[in-house]
Parts: C-alpha cells; structure tokens; sequence
C-alpha cells in the first residue's frame, strides 16, 4: 500500500520540472536544490510509486512507462489545482464563482433584472443563478448558506427578527391602479376618500393587516372586498375588465398593462420597505450588486400607454 501522502503535490511539482528539464541537475539547479536534495526526492518517489519513474541516462533522465503514466496524472492534478486557485482567486475579487441571488417576485419586474444586467456587463465571469420566493424563506435560505444575497421586503411581516445584515435600498409606494375610462384616471394624484365606495381587488396575508386597511382607517372607511387575487400583477387583468380598483407597487409600474393608469395617493402614502439582505461575511461579488441596487432610480407609469 502506498503511504499517505505520498504522491504530494510539492514533490509532483518537483517531478513535473525534472520531466520538463529532462535532468535532475537542471531541474535541482532551476528550483534552487543541491542535485543530491532532488535525488532523494525523487528516489522517495519512485518508491511510493512502485518502482522507477525515469531511466538514468549518461546526461540526463528518460520516463518509464510508468513514470510517463504517473506524470500524466501530476499534470492533470496540477493544473486543476492551478484552475482551483485562479477561480478562488476571482471569487475573492468578485470577478469569478457563482453569485446566488434571492428576491420576492415583484422586485424582479425591473430592479433586479437591470442590477443583474449591470452586474453581468461589469463582471461577465461570475455566474449568476437566481431564486424567487417570498421575504422571510429567502432569509432562511440565506442564514442556510443556500443565497449570497436576498433582495426582500418588509411587508407583510416585518424584518426578519433574527439577526440580519440588511442594507436598506428603497421605500416602495404604493400607488392605485384605474381604468383609463375610470373617473378620476385624469387627476395628478387621487385622495384615498374618494374611493370609498370602490370595489377593491384585494387578498390579505393569512394573519397580517393589509397596506390597504391600515391606509383606509387612517381615511376613515373600511374598503370594501372583491375578487380575491393575490399577486399584483394577477391584479391588472381584473381591474382591466372593471371590477375593481386596487393598489400596485411602485416597483411594478413597468408591468402595468395598456389601458390602467397608476396614480399617487394625495395626503397618504402607503408604501414598503426594501431590503438587501447578507450574510455575515459577504462576498465581494454580493457587495457590488447591492451597490447596483442601490442605484435604481423609480421609473412610475401615471398614464396610459
């Protein structure tokens, strides 16, 4: 059997150069040993290896077929080792490696798509694979080790309670999504009064008070239900055909469809926060694409298109 260890990748580099010297002489004298410190190397080789590794000719060495079988496998092991530091490497610039993103669905209409074209531009060798869920099991994932980073929300239910590294991005409004033929589609902004009497297309968060209701009792009336749809683009097509209103997050403006307008609220101005959240130790590749996020600029859709 052979000893642990005993084929270490010091003396397969030591066997490669003698191989590409073709003399233990020239080799010792390229890598700064005495030819006898290179001798005993090698001999210590061949022993673990079995048997000789080179013939010794009047000047220099020849590979045995069994060296000339062992050498292909150094170099092969040598040149992934070599591969493995150029890509740790990489990653430690953020240059390199894979980079796992998270983020909640309506985030990925446009801020994260754009931050993530930036970041693809800028550093084409980092592989880039993204998850979409909802806040909190990003953030599970994350504390996992399954996420470098997670772009989430504090709607519904807060921050995560445990200890996270957040870094905070934006404040998204919510704005209400009409009709263009709806009475007020025509007005700069619309006082959330003045819709008491709409149907809203709604559908609260099991246990969780709406952005809605906490903004109407603040107006001073209780909305009244519709459909009950729960996505905010599944939304568009209701209100589309007329049978309610409801509101939208900033962040998908862009998604809004021809034939709705989006509108501020005059006076209130429900809204939510979001988030990028890291790990303890965060890769350099992470930091940089939160400072992308960081950057993005709302782009609201107020008219029809």
């Amino acid at each position: 059997m052979h000893e642990p260890n005993a084929f270490d990748t010091g003396t397969l580099r030591l066997f490669d150069e003698v191989v590409r010297s073709g003399s233990i002489t020239a080799a010792a004298e390229l890598l700064g040993y005495t030819q006898s410190a290179l001798s005993r190397r090698i001999a210590a080789l061949e022993r673990a290896a079995g048997g000789p590794l080179f013939e010794r000719l009047p000047r220099g060495v020849r590979l045995t077929p069994a060296g000339a079988a062992l050498h292909r496998h150094a170099v092969a092991v040598l040149d992934r080792l070599a591969r493995a530091g150029e890509e740790l490497a990489a990653i430690h610039r953020g240059a390199g490696g894979q980079l796992r993103v998270g983020s909640f669905a309506t985030a990925n209409v446009a801020l994260v798509p754009r931050a993530l074209k930036r970041f693809a531009e800028r550093r084409p060798g980092v592989e880039l694979r993204l998850i979409e869920g909802l806040s909190a099991p990003l953030v599970e994932r994350l504390h996992a080790g399954a996420l470098d980073v997670a772009v989430i929300s504090d709607y519904p239910a807060g921050l995560p309670a445990e200890e996270t590294r957040v870094v905070p991005l934006l404040e998204d409004r919510l704005l209400v999504a009409l009709p263009a033929g709806h009475r007020l589609a025509a007005e700069p902004d619309v006082d959330l009064r003045d819709l008491a009497g709409e149907t809203w297309i709604e559908a609260a968060p099991r246990g969780q008070p709406t952005l809605l209701l906490r903004a109407c009792a603040a107006a001073g009336f209780t909305p009244r239900g519709g459909l009950r749809v729960a996505e905010w683009t599944g939304k568009f097509g209701f209100v589309l055909a007329g049978l309610g209103v409801t509101l939208v997050p900033e962040l998908a403006a862009e998604a809004v469809p021809a034939g709705l307008v989006l509108k501020p609220l005059r006076g209130t101005e429900p809204a939510r926060r979001v988030y990028a959240a890291l790990p303890d130790t965060p890769l350099p590749a992470a930091l940089e694409l939160v400072e992308m996020l960081g950057e993005w600029e709302m782009c609201t859709t107020t008219t029809p298109t």
